[in-house]
């Protein structure tokens, strides 16, 4: 079949137009893809020097993180006089035990103003009004490292109320003794 010259320009445009098209959307997949890589890289980085490992993954306490549970919640729990014990919990994107069914504004939401998305208020201890200080960018940037984890089944006890039996180690907040007060 023999097209005309102006039937053999348009096919030659569209194809063309295709093609851009195409190439356009790979760019700006692959750039997207590079702005996601560049915010977990970000994440990891803010939850590394924000020391969340400290408290949220197994072995730390005790001077062996345990690296197969990163991030996985804490072994040991903080005692705060007359609130109870708080054991940080799992930060990996695991659906039953970790961060896996919030969403990114949960967990901001949470990072943020501690408070969880069933409306309870985090632990004390939980430095979120530091973290309410992270510009927007940078609170996402968490988010999107901590969903790229890998998820990890580990429930983390607790919280467990004053006069509750704690079956973990416990770190103890306690205030000073009067005996000890140089003042007196």
């Amino acid at each position: 079949m023999r097209l005309n010259f102006r039937t053999e320009a348009v096919i030659k445009h569209a194809a063309f137009a295709v093609m851009a098209c195409a190439m356009t959307l790979a760019a700006v997949g692959g750039r997207a893809e590079a702005a996601t890589q560049g915010a977990v890289a970000r994440g990891k980085y803010l939850v590394e020097f924000g020391g969340c490992n400290d408290c949220h993954t197994p072995g730390y306490f005790f001077g062996k993180p345990d690296a197969s549970r990163y991030l996985a919640g804490s072994d040991v729990g903080f005692e705060i006089p007359q609130m109870g014990v708080f054991v940080a919990p799992n930060l990996t994107p695991d659906e039953e035990t970790g961060l896996g069914n919030w969403t990114k504004t949960q967990i901001i939401t949470a990072l943020q103003t501690g408070v969880r998305p069933d409306g309870r208020v985090l632990s004390p201890n939980m430095p979120w009004r530091a973290f309410a200080n992270l510009t927007k960018a940078d609170a996402e940037a968490i988010v999107d490292y901590l969903k790229s984890l890998p998820p990890v089944r580990n429930k983390a006890a607790g919280p467990f109320g004053p006069n509750e039996k704690v079956p973990v180690f416990v770190l103890t907040i306690r205030p000073p003794s009067q005996a000890s007060d140089p003042a007196r």
